[in-house]
């Protein structure tokens, strides 16, 4: 019978699903992770009774602003059976707890400047504080992205901002601290929520997915953390998707593949590659994570970040405690950092920085990637110009790792090398190696390749041959060939060089250039000088281009580049020194006593000049040309009136008028 038969009460609707940024959003200071600053400094002022009128929360998105302010208007307006004041530590529910959290309490007011910018705005809200709170204890009004009001709205608030009713609170959020004006900032109490730390996101999100019943691998939770960067609705929002995209599950390929990322190991793997000079390596590695999934813009992103963090850990060890970096990637990290310069590792930064932006714009970021790795990769087979300079002076130029010349001509860091049969596939030096010489000409005789096929040349980390190059800059102790210097001048060359000013006159003058003469014997304070450099300090007054000029002139004259440099202590200048001692020996001479009665018997005589005997006598001055002006140069004549020029009457010097013609006959005078 149909009575017989049990029925079932109709199944309840399912409850909507809310995401885990909204489910797990804290609802008190206690709930609140990686803010413990602020909270303590609220807890001490509530406890005191010393509640401010306003507050200003700044910080990144998703570290807690609009919950913290939710969470201040319901610490304000806290009220059990047993409690009737303001607290920080709320224990059990209150009875405007649930109101204000869910944002429809009548007395906590939430604005989002960013739909409301105007003064009508602020108008609405200076009309209404007059008025008590209808249930609460204040009224509280909370702001958010306060930042997007205008000028006029913000200079509307400030007088009710300064001096609100005692019943009336604010509270404003924002992201843009800077565009705040200064007015706003001093009227209130400024808090700046911190980034979560790695570790405190961790275990926050440890503790989320216990709660909701799915498993999680470690890594997975320090890639999230990690791309969260420092948001915990970023973190919540990415741990939500990927519990979807790994059907209730949160495992470490699941998250890479979601978010476009690749292995970290991989990564560190290319790095390697790419600091070994490896180009072909680095293009396979970078095209099998790309059909893994990943992203070239991302994969370049992780490598300046990798990048990141061996330079961190060559100044900062303490970096290795960092909750988001794996056991193995801090251990190749610390090994990298060992080895490579800090040069290096600021300029694959750089490369790395250019590549990440031309990915971003280019029409194929793979192929922008791919170049960009082949930049890097030939970098790190060539020494940068300070390391092949210091090469150079000190004499240990090292040869190319493998045998053959060069295709580019120099030789020196690149990382092709000419296959000629005595190479190897692991970069080591064959006995048939070239010298230094052939290496820095670019190979004997012809110039050219040894073989047109060149292969890459895999190096090893630790550099076991080449010179100061991104590969080779790792710590290396392979001893080096000397190189052949340069040809040394002769000695008669180096007999008819300059040796000090007197010289430098004679030579000025020899080539008769009279201007560099008065130059040098005026304006050169000498501080040293040898072939090929010389050491000045200037006088005052110097010409700007004295020290240009004087190098020019000088390889004019010898034939020897020269190197003219400010600096050092300088002794005096040929006329300064001249001067000094015809001072002393006009001293000398008015000392002597017949000189001296001499100038007692004829008053007002001095000694003008003290030649001593067998000097020859000073120079004549070097005779100047006087241009001589034509007759037909001058005017034809000239009429001058004296009464014009001012001259009295009883002035005999001129007649009423003088005639001047040039064409008058001389004879005629």
């Amino acid at each position: 019978m149909a009575d017989d038969v049990p029925t079932s009460a109709p199944p309840a609707a399912a409850a909507p699903y809310r995401v885990l940024a909204r489910k797990y959003r804290p609802r008190s200071f206690d709930d609140l992770i990686g803010q413990e600053p602020m909270v303590r400094t609220l807890t001490n002022a509530f406890d005191s009774g010393r509640i401010a009128q306003a507050w200003m929360l700044t910080g990144v998105r998703g570290v807690g602003k609009t919950t913290t302010a939710r969470i201040l208007a319901r610490a304000l307006n806290y009220e059990t059976d047993a409690i009737h004041q303001p607290r920080i530590h709320m224990i059990e529910p209150g009875v405007h707890d649930q109101a204000i959290m869910e944002g429809r309490h009548v007395d906590v007011v939430e604005m989002d400047a960013a739909s409301h910018t105007g003064i009508d705005d602020i108008r609405e809200i200076i009309a209404q504080v007059r008025y008590r709170p209808v249930s609460a204890r204040y009224k509280v009004y909370i702001i958010d992205e306060v930042h997007m009001l205008s000028t006029q709205a913000f200079n509307g608030l400030l007088k009710t901002l300064e001096e609100p009713p005692e019943h009336v609170k604010f509270v404003f959020a924002t992201t843009e601290i800077r565009k705040v004006p200064i007015t706003v900032l001093s009227r209130c109490q400024r808090f700046d929520l911190r980034r979560v730390d790695p570790a405190v996101m961790i275990q926050h999100l440890r503790k989320v997915l216990a709660a909701e019943s799915v498993e999680a691998e470690d890594d997975a939770l320090r890639i999230i953390a990690r791309a969260s960067e420092g948001s915990v609705r970023d973190a919540l929002s990415l741990t939500d998707q990927a519990i979807a995209h790994g059907a209730g599950t949160v495992g470490t390929q699941t998250v890479r593949d979601m978010l476009g990322l690749a292995d970290r190991a991989r990564v560190v793997d290319l790095f390697e590659l790419l600091m070994r000079g490896d180009g072909a390596g680095a293009l396979r590695e970078l095209g099998a994570q790309y059909q893994a999934g990943a992203d070239p813009v991302v994969v370049l992103t992780d490598l300046a970040d990798f990048t990141h963090l061996v330079t961190s850990l060559r100044f900062v060890p303490e970096t290795a405690g960092d909750a988001s970096l794996s056991p193995d990637e801090v251990e190749r990290g610390r090994d990298f950092a060992e080895r490579l310069s800090v040069k290096t590792l600021s300029e694959v930064w750089q490369m790395l920085l250019k590549a990440i932006e031309e990915a971003r714009a280019a029409a194929s970021p793979k192929q922008a990637a791919e170049m960009a790795l082949i930049r890097i990769a030939h970098a790190a087979d060539m020494p940068s110009p300070d390391d092949l300079l210091t090469l150079l002076r000190s004499g240990t130029l090292p040869t190319l790792p493998g045998s053959g010349s060069s295709p580019s001509g120099n030789g020196i860091g690149n990382g092709m090398a000419g296959n000629n049969g005595h190479g190897s596939a692991g970069g080591v030096s064959s006995p048939a190696a070239p010298s230094p010489v052939d290496a820095v000409s670019g190979g004997g005789g012809s110039g050219a390749p040894a073989h047109p096929g060149a292969t890459m040349q895999l190096r090893t980390v630790a550099g076991t041959g080449g010179g100061l190059s991104l590969a080779a800059r790792m710590q290396q102790s392979a001893p080096q060939p000397a190189p052949t210097r340069a040809p040394v001048p002769s000695a008669a060359e180096l007999a008819g060089l300059p040796r000090s000013l007197r010289d430098l006159e004679s030579l000025a003058a020899a080539r008769r250039d009279s201007k560099m003469k008065a130059w040098i014997r005026r304006y050169l304070r000498l501080s040293s000088i040898e072939p090929g450099r010389l050491e000045m300090q200037p006088t005052e007054g110097a010409p700007v281009t004295f020290a240009g000029d004087l190098a020019k002139r000088l390889h004019d004259w010898t034939g020897l580049r020269w190197v003219v440099t400010v600096g050092g202590e300088a002794g005096p200048t040929l006329e300064e020194a001249e001067a000094a001692r015809r001072a002393q020996l006009i001293a000398e001479a008015e000392a002597d006593p017949e000189v001296a009665a001499i100038l007692a018997l004829m008053p007002g005589a001095v000694v003008k000049e003290v030649r001593l005997r067998g000097e020859p006598e000073a120079e004549a001055p070097e005779p100047v040309a006087i241009e001589t002006v034509s007759d037909a140069d001058l005017p034809e004549q000239y009429d001058i009136d004296p009464s014009g020029l001012g001259l009295g009457e009883g002035d005999d010097d001129m007649g009423e008028g003088v005639l001047f013609d040039p064409d008058a006959d001389s004879d005629d005078d």
